[in-house]
């Protein structure tokens, strides 16, 4: 690789890191081209881009965008899930975590989430969470519920009222027969 073209990934790099508030850092050791593609689309749907780094190049541009504590993490082969702005963390903590279990292969070192740096374990955590589209629709079904348990609260005692008329009216008819 030329001096310029290495120049440039740094650049690259490092203005990702900036950019990015939370990522994760993983080690792909023995995973095969066709598992990282895989890997690579399940991340695209939870809104993250993979991308495999190479260390000197990753440490040149962790220290120039001041994320000093990811250099710890830089260690062997190494890939990092960028999220975008509007990713799903909880979701790309599953994915991988997911194939991490699948393959044994996968491992996940540790990260950044939302500016503050996070151990593998708290990302396993993290995991274990509902995704935001489950969180989005249990809050639907909570807001949901409050309504239609007003109305209920309503309609009883009207409900009740009819069905205490329709058992005189019952009582009624079964008198003159």
């Amino acid at each position: 690789m030329l001096k310029t073209d290495k120049e440039r990934v740094i650049a690259e790099l490092a203005k990702r890191l900036k950019e990015t508030e939370t990522l994760i850092v993983t080690d792909y050791r023995g995973l095969t081209t066709s598992d990282l593609a895989e890997l690579r689309s399940k991340l695209r749907q939870s809104g993250a881009r993979f991308s495999v780094v190479k260390n000197t190049l990753a440490k040149r541009a962790a220290e120039e965008a001041g994320a000093s504590n990811l250099l710890e993490l830089l260690e062997g082969p190494t890939a990092i899930a960028f999220l975008e702005s509007d990713g799903d963390p909880v979701g790309v903590a599953k994915v991988l975590g997911d194939t991490a279990k699948a393959t044994k292969l996968l491992s996940i070192r540790g990260g950044v989430l939302q500016g503050s740096e996070i151990r593998a374990e708290q990302i396993a955590d993290l995991a274990k969470l509902p995704t935001a589209a489950v969180l989005q629709a249990q809050l639907v079904a909570a807001i949901a519920a409050a309504p239609t348990a007003i109305v209920g609260l309503f309609t009883a005692p009207l409900r009740d009222l009819v069905g205490v008329l329709d058992a005189r009216v019952k009582q009624l008819e079964s008198e003159d027969l």
